[in-house]
């Protein structure tokens, strides 16, 4: 009975990380331009990640930095609605970073 429920949770685990794959716009780590609302722009790095719910996440990283300060990260529900957790980026630019997740398209 237990192996039978064990073989159960891994497998609706499966189709889960499967749904979240099917929904997420950015499979891989990218490099956004993003304009600050100070006038600067810099690059970022975009990175894929699950978050503690099972939920689609992207670190959000500055780019050409050794260790690469962490400036937060996005997540996304199962409707894709995102939200932004951290401290470093306003709102619009948190649109942005949005925009560039839910509209990348990698080239080939």
């Amino acid at each position: 009975m237990l192996k039978m429920l064990a073989f159960y949770l891994s497998l609706k685990k499966s189709f889960k990380m499967q749904q979240l794959q099917s929904k997420v716009y950015l499979k891989e780590e990218a490099r956004a331009w993003l304009t600050r609302n100070n006038g600067t722009s810099e690059v970022i790095r975009v990175v894929p990640s699950i978050g503690p719910s099972m939920q689609q996440c992207y670190e959000l990283y500055v780019a050409y930095e050794p260790n690469g300060e962490s400036l937060g990260r996005i997540l996304f529900d199962d409707n894709l609605y995102w939200i932004y957790d951290g401290g470093y980026l306003s709102v619009q630019e948190q649109e942005q970073v949005a925009s560039f997740i839910v509209n990348y398209v990698e080239r080939i």
